[in-house]
């Protein structure tokens, strides 16, 4: 038997999002999965490959995910290093912190968090900073094959409860031969996605780090306009939880066939949408300060 292998394409991120979705409840395998409890059904399972051609684009955000704009701006942040002090110290038996960030792992690849002579710091036999990097490399040579960055270190991650999911990104710039505007695409591979309870918060977050990270980067070295080209996302597990398939069902797959796709989504560039997003900076850097101050 194999895993279905499912392929979508659309050209903003809430219609992509939504495509892939019914794609796999469509036309899914029933898997088992390591974090069911007794009795929750089987999970909703394939490799999906989905493309986001403009990922900009309106309308860019879906209202069928677990969250609110709030929600977006914390990961947004998060993607971009505001939770990278959380990461425990791997020698701590006693330190419940996360084993680690994306961020971190991009940002510092090869270290950890140990304890040296009474005192925390990272660690390790060496540390990138594939950021970067990447953004060195794509400065100097746009058309580069090699601008990479990876998560996985197995020395950590073959043993770890829940390792990362997101494995890497790998970024390409293509020349407008008439503006001379640089678009940069990218590529993200996830080993695990969990579709309905993290996928589009995860494809959002890594949108905006191409667009405030990797491309204003490479357009603040070089002086060169570098706009979003399309995203092509990856994951070996697309998955929607058995425990979550009524949720998905009755908050979306039910509706489909009721309501307009204009109704199913928001303009990410609304103005009120854009207040709350852009407000919510503060109230998130309280929340990460209050889990600082409990858990020092």
């Amino acid at each position: 038997m194999n895993i279905p292998v499912l392929h979508v394409c659309e050209t903003s991120l809430a219609a992509t999002y939504e495509k892939a979705l019914v794609a796999l409840f469509e036309n899914g395998v029933r898997f088992k999965t390591q974090y069911d409890k007794p009795g929750d059904p089987l999970s909703l399972d394939c490799t999906m490959n989905a493309t986001v051609l403009d990922p900009l684009s309106e309308p860019m955000i879906h209202k069928a995910f677990p969250g609110g704009i709030e929600d977006l701006r914390e990961y947004v942040m998060e993607v971009q290093g505001a939770k990278d002090h959380w990461v425990k110290n791997m020698n701590d038996p006693k330190d419940t912190r996360w084993e680690y960030t994306y961020h971190g792992r991009l940002a510092a690849y090869g270290s950890w968090q140990e304890i040296q002579d009474g005192k925390p710091g990272k660690v390790g036999p060496f540390a990138v900073d594939q950021i970067e990097r990447v953004i060195e490399k794509l400065s100097a040579q746009p058309f580069t094959r090699q601008a990479q960055m990876i998560t996985w270190m197995p020395n950590i991650d073959l043993d770890c409860y829940d390792p990362p999911c997101l494995q890497s990104i790998w970024y390409r710039l293509l020349e407008d031969p008439t503006t001379g505007e640089w678009w940069l695409n990218c590529n993200v591979r996830f080993r695990s996605n969990d579709a309905w309870g993290a996928s589009f918060m995860n494809m959002f977050g890594f949108i905006m780090f191409s667009k405030e990270v990797i491309a204003a980067g490479v357009a603040k070295r070089t002086g060169k306009t570098v706009k979003i080209g399309r995203l092509n996302w990856q994951a070996d597990s697309y998955h929607i939880y058995g425990k979550d398939i009524s949720d998905a069902t009755l908050r979306l797959f039910d509706r489909i066939g009721s309501t307009a796709f204009a109704d199913r989504v928001y303009n990410f560039s609304d103005e009120t949408i854009q207040d709350i997003y852009n407000e919510a900076e503060s109230a998130v850097r309280e929340k990460i300060a209050e889990y600082d101050r409990t858990h020092s």
